[in-house]
């Protein structure tokens, strides 16, 4: 039993969902927690900054309704999920293409003419069987190869085929995909034999979308996950902004739970020191900060590369046409991978009679980026961009953990007894990662811990501001 002078069973060390899942866990157990956080507010990469009554993300990672721990955390009964249209919009030679749009299960069962497109999900790797790729030029945008029907998903049968690929593929089991043989996701849509227009015109731009990756240089079997979720739920986004997640967990906390601006400095196993607030005292510490902040405090954690991801807010007063659709460009003429009219998928985000469009860049920030993606706008959604207002261009240099080949996605959460670590740089890197590696964690600390109440009443606090 911990003594009397421990303030607390265990610190968590950052406010991110990670952290505020691990501690929601935790204090329903009955493990007294204190969540420390550097910054003034909740939530990390899932900030969301308010303006003029606009609601505007730093990151914008979508999301999708069939995430299992957007279902079973603590915490996230009542979060609203606003629905993207199903599928998504590609955009290809000045037109628009609905794609991905799932049918319902009988189309699958009577779809025997997709058998072959079936497989080719399916089934393992096989060198050599894909279509000649299209050479990369650095600085230079990637053709994409082209087919008689205009249309980027090529003839009526293709777009027959792959539907009924995805439909296979969202009752395919997690644990099948992820026995998979694993390559870089780009050289796996290639070896598995798929149609070229389907791999440039669809699944490239989709994938780039989802894993905030443009070069595909993810592990195949985390694509396949994603596409797994894509195929089996709608995307989505969290009414009122993307901070609203973390902003729940946190209220669902006790009173005093989580102290914002307290920067950490050092930890060990038995007490956390920060810069201003003095020493914090415990059973445990968990570090559930990004993967560099988390390296800095544990020396030897290892750092993944990143993705960087700029997200441009525009405003207008036009109606577009595209709805609630995440529009795609197959033709990868611009710097854009992905846009939407967000007030159209969640009118919160926006004040009555504006419109919102948030547009994602991936890879470096390049100087005149609103200019040119104004430019491709234009181009995407058919209207002249020239008038529209920027809100915002937010940039953050290591916004996604990569997840390159190999790729464990159940990377050690407990470092030593009294130390252990959490957030997507742990499983995934994906809203879905961070919160199953809190799910993972937090069994790791009560297991450990052996109650499943508090040890002890935890004694007075260093002051702090709290959230």
């Amino acid at each position: 039993m911990l003594g009397p002078t421990y303030q607390a069973d265990v610190v968590v060390v950052g406010a991110g969902i990670a952290g505020l899942s691990a501690a929601r866990r935790l204090t329903s157990a009955g493990v007294t927690t204190i969540v420390l956080e550097a910054a003034h507010e909740v939530g990390g990469r899932m900030a969301t900054e308010k303006t003029d009554g606009f609601r505007l993300d730093r990151v914008g990672r979508l999301l999708s309704t069939a995430y299992p721990e957007l279902r079973e955390t603590p915490g996230l009964e009542g979060l609203v999920l606003r629905p993207f249209d199903p599928g998504v919009l590609l955009h290809s030679d000045g037109r628009h293409h609905r794609a991905g749009a799932q049918p319902g299960a009988r189309g699958a069962r009577s779809a025997r003419g997709a058998l072959h497109a079936v497989r080719a999900l399916a089934s393992a790797p096989r060198p050599g069987a894909g279509p000649r790729r299209p050479v990369a030029v650095p600085g230079r945008q990637v053709s994409v190869p082209r087919n008689r029907s205009g249309a980027p998903l090529g003839t009526a049968v293709d777009q027959a085929r792959l539907g009924a690929a995805l439909t296979r593929l969202a009752g395919t089991p997690a644990e099948r995909l992820l026995a998979r043989p694993e390559l870089p996701a780009a050289e796996a849509l290639v070896s598995r034999g798929l149609p070229a227009r389907t791999i440039y015109g669809f699944l490239r731009p989709l994938l780039a979308a989802l894993l905030c990756d443009p070069d595909l240089v993810t592990s195949s079997r985390c694509a396949d996950l994603a596409l797994h979720a894509f195929a089996s739920g709608r995307l989505c986004l969290p009414e009122g902004g993307a901070q609203a997640l973390p902003q729940r967990l946190a209220r669902t906390l006790p009173p005093g739970t989580v102290r914002t601006g307290v920067r950490v400095t050092s930890v060990s196993t038995t007490s956390v020191t920060t810069a201003e607030h003095g020493e914090f005292r415990c059973g445990a510490v968990l570090v559930a900060t990004g993967a560099r902040a988390a390296a800095e405090l544990l020396p030897g954690l290892r750092v993944p590369g990143f993705h960087p991801v700029t997200v441009v807010h525009h405003t207008t007063d036009a109606v577009l046409s595209t709805g609630a659709s995440l529009l795609l460009d197959a033709d990868r003429g611009g710097p854009v991978a992905h846009t939407a009219v967000v007030s159209a998928v969640d009118p919160s985000r926006a004040p009555a009679g504006r419109t919102l469009v948030t547009s994602t860049v991936l890879g470096p920030a390049t100087p005149g980026l609103d200019t040119a993606v104004r430019m491709h706008l234009a181009r995407l959604y058919g209207v002249s961009t020239a008038r529209w207002e920027t809100l915002a261009v937010r940039h953050t240099a290591e916004a996604v953990p990569q997840m390159r080949p190999p790729h464990d996605l159940r990377r050690p959460v407990r470092l030593l007894a009294g130390l252990y670590v959490c957030g997507d740089h742990r499983d995934t890197g994906s809203v879905q990662g961070a919160l199953h590696s809190a799910r993972r964690v937090a069994a790791a600390l009560l297991a450990d811990l052996g109650v499943n109440r508090s040890l002890h009443t935890a004694d007075p606090v260093p002051t702090a501001h709290a959230a």
